[in-house]
């Protein structure tokens, strides 16, 4: 039966025909975002959060932000609003080759979308076309993040499948290593490849938030999916997306992209020739240097006029101070000493270098401030303090189980390894101990003050220095006394720091009324036979076998031989193959006592030399041949 129709008003309709009106221009109310491709909600079990809760604040916030954000014109997008435990993190990435108005509408639709299909979801991730975006209480910057993977297959087939897989293997090989080679700006790449009668057309992408290797990786673990993934559902089909938060990839029979979109041109890497000569930077550095750059009036109010109840520590290059950009993100700002001896441009050439390294352990450079002598660094703002303030203290060293331990002293080396191998640069920290390490939300290592010297003009060559920087008890013997550094003498600290971590105690150290030694403590032990004895009371959990194992790399490690000290990338493989046989470690070098240690500083300093106790352990030690006192990291090309 059909309902019957009764006649209307001239008054009530034109009410009607207003009210209608109203609502088709209420887009918040009644305008329908389009249908995600896939999405998947709380893949981490993290739950769900209340109405009108902390999280869901933050949450609509920063997705606000996101969605109104026009000053980003590459298409990637990364944003955290709040505090742990109500910290919210977010990505959103455009496709590499999509127009910028395309890209923003597509964000926008999103973070419509998402909270529409996970609503109160701690967690979630969604993916259309032409971009994609997730969020999470969990940290995921700089993190390849393999959970969950979505994909979509053609259900038709190609006609030849092992003549296609064999060019999309070559197409693969060529399209992952032009994508991880791109910048922090963009890891994206396409191309195509004859296969018989058929031409298969990819494009593989990251999120520029990972290293080059972490992209690498994050491509190869998608491709190698292909045979065994879905149910066999992709293999051999003509069209299929395989994606995961932090990688994806795309085949076609047909072009479906726009162009063959280049990665952008990588900067020419600095000259070794004179320490004060500083590499010319290209038009589109410095255009992308301008991108980093931030207003001080948007530092000054983040951080209160820098006020002393804002302010984090002070360093030898300067205070650093918290603050809240507008959008709610949270940043750490150190304001750096008045005279680095370097004019505009090449401070901003230098800190485009630094900010283009990126990886989980390190922290995060977002930007910069120029403003007469005024010289600020913008980095990520990570709240757990650094490593020193857990290990060395009686109450908070119990919040660090073996578990925790074994995963930073894992982290910490391969943010080394990538300093030392996998970046753009071959990076000398030189400074490496335990404030230096920040612990995020999570209690992920974080390794700070690295490449600072590309912002200061220091009197130094590629392997010599004739002002020795540092922090004595980390500092390795050849740097020490003689001036000379490597990696290796990264690897002696980071030594020296694994057995901090396992034994809980400083590199030097009150035992009964004497001081003493870490490395001469950990051989004695080691000789005898007692380097049980040497882990941390604390640990009454974990494996044992790890932490011998780990004072075993952290005796390789301090070896007074240069040359028998593990590079990082064996001390890598060390942590993460436990069949993996370890050499029998040599003499470390170490001051025997607290008067030898005296004694060997002034004998190796000069009457000119200042050093100044830090607690028990630590002596931070600067020969003032320069202006600037700072305790410094060295960066030199490969």
């Amino acid at each position: 039966m059909y309902a019957s129709t009764v006649p209307m008003d001239s008054s009530k309709l034109v009410l009607l025909l207003s009210f209608s009106y109203i609502l088709l221009h209420q887009p918040s109310l009644t305008a329908a975002q389009p249908n995600f491709n896939n999405y998947n909600c709380n893949y981490n079990n993290t739950g769900n959060y209340t109405t009108n809760s902390t999280y869901q604040r933050n949450l609509n916030s920063l997705l606000s932000s996101l969605a109104s954000d026009t000053q980003i014109d590459y298409g990637f997008y990364n944003l955290s609003v709040g505090e742990f435990p109500d910290r919210v993190n977010a990505i959103a990435l455009c496709r590499g080759d999509v127009a910028v108005d395309v890209c923003r509408s597509c964000v926008n639709d999103s973070t419509h979308k998402i909270l529409e299909v996970c609503p109160n979801k701690m967690e979630a991730f969604g993916v259309y076309e032409l971009c994609m975006i997730r969020y999470s209480n969990r940290s995921i910057f700089g993190v390849v993040n393999e959970e969950p993977y979505i994909y979509r297959a053609n259900r038709k087939n190609v006609l030849d499948v092992t003549l296609f897989n064999q060019a999309l293997q070559t197409l693969f090989a060529r399209l992952q290593a032009k994508a991880a080679s791109g910048n922090s700006l963009k890891k994206f790449a396409t191309g195509n490849q004859s296969a018989g009668v058929e031409t298969v057309y990819a494009i593989v992408q990251c999120t520029p938030d990972l290293s080059k290797g972490q992209c690498s990786s994050c491509l190869l673990d998608v491709f190698r999916m292909i045979p065994n993934c879905c149910d066999g559902n992709v293999q051999g089909k003509i069209g299929v997306r395989l994606i995961r938060p932090s990688c994806n990839l795309r085949w076609e029979i047909g072009k479906f992209f726009n162009g063959t979109l280049e990665i952008l041109p990588s900067p020419p890497p600095p000259q070794i020739s004179s320490p004060t000569s500083l590499p010319a930077p290209a038009q589109d550095e410095i255009e992308s240097a301008e991108s980093l750059q931030f207003a001080f009036s948007t530092i000054r109010d983040a951080t209160e006029d820098f006020s002393e109840k804002n302010k984090l520590g002070q360093g030898g290059f300067g205070a650093v101070y918290k603050g809240a950009l507008p959008s709610g993100q949270e940043i750490a700002v150190k304001r750096l000493s008045k005279d680095s001896g370097q004019g505009d441009l090449e401070f901003k050439n230098e800190v485009l270098l630094v900010a283009r390294l990126q990886h989980r352990n390190l922290v995060r450079l977002l930007g910069f401030c120029l403003q007469g002598i005024e010289r600020l660094l913008i980095y990520e703002f990570v709240p757990n303090a650094s490593l020193d303030h857990f290990i060395f203290d009686p109450i908070k060293r119990v919040h660090l189980n073996w578990e925790r331990r074994y995963k930073i002293i894992g982290g910490i080396a391969r943010g080394l390894l990538y300093l030392h191998e996998d970046s753009r640069l071959r990076i000398i920290h030189r400074d490496l101990k335990a404030s230096n390490i920040l612990l995020d939300e999570e209690m992920n290592p974080k390794i700070s003050d690295f490449g600072m010297a590309r912002l200061f003009v220091v009197d130094q060559t590629q392997g010599n220095t004739s002002r020795i920087v540092g922090t004595y008890g980390y500092m390795a013997p050849e740097y020490a006394m003689q001036g000379h550094f490597s990696v290796k003498s990264d690897v002696f600290s980071f030594g020296v720091l694994v057995l901090e971590i396992v034994t809980g105690k400083k590199n030097s150290f009150r035992n009964g009324n004497d001081i003493e030694h870490l490395l001469s403590h950990a051989w004695r032990n080691w000789r005898e036979g007692t380097a049980q004895d040497m882990i941390d009371p604390v640990l009454c959990s974990g494996s044992a076998t790890e932490m011998m194992r780990c004072i075993h790399i952290g005796l390789l490690c301090v070896q007074e031989n240069v040359a028998e000290r593990p590079t990082m990338a064996s001390v890598v493989l060390m942590l993460s193959s436990s069949s993996l046989t370890l050499q029998i470690p040599s003499q470390p070098a170490f001051f025997m006592n607290s008067s030898t240690y005296q004694s060997d500083l002034s004998s190796s300093m000069g009457h000119n030399s200042r050093v100044t106790e830090s607690s028990l352990s630590e002596s931070e030690v600067m020969i003032p041949l320069s202006k600037n006192e700072v305790s410094i990291t060295e960066l030199y090309p490969r």
